[in-house]
């Protein structure tokens, strides 16, 4: 069963947010998704990019007011 982890990382400002994920990441298991909060508009950016080098799966980003939703699933 596919687990969801959030992380409130607003108010965090680049690389902040991007860092918590990859942390987080080493805790959770392969296929389990880790949302990112975040009113860094770069983090929009620059986490997408990421994932994609390191081959983890981009499963949405959204933003609702001026926070950023990006989720994120683990695929290795």
């Amino acid at each position: 069963m596919t687990q969801r982890t959030t992380i409130d990382a607003r108010g965090s400002f680049c690389p902040g947010p991007l860092m918590e994920l990859i942390a987080n990441l080493k805790l959770v298991e392969i296929g389990d998704e880790i949302e990112v909060l975040s009113t860094d508009e770069g983090s929009a950016k620059d986490i997408p990019a990421w994932v994609k080098k390191v081959k983890h799966e981009m499963v949405g980003i959204d933003q609702k007011g001026d926070v950023w939703h990006v989720v994120v699933r683990k695929m290795k």
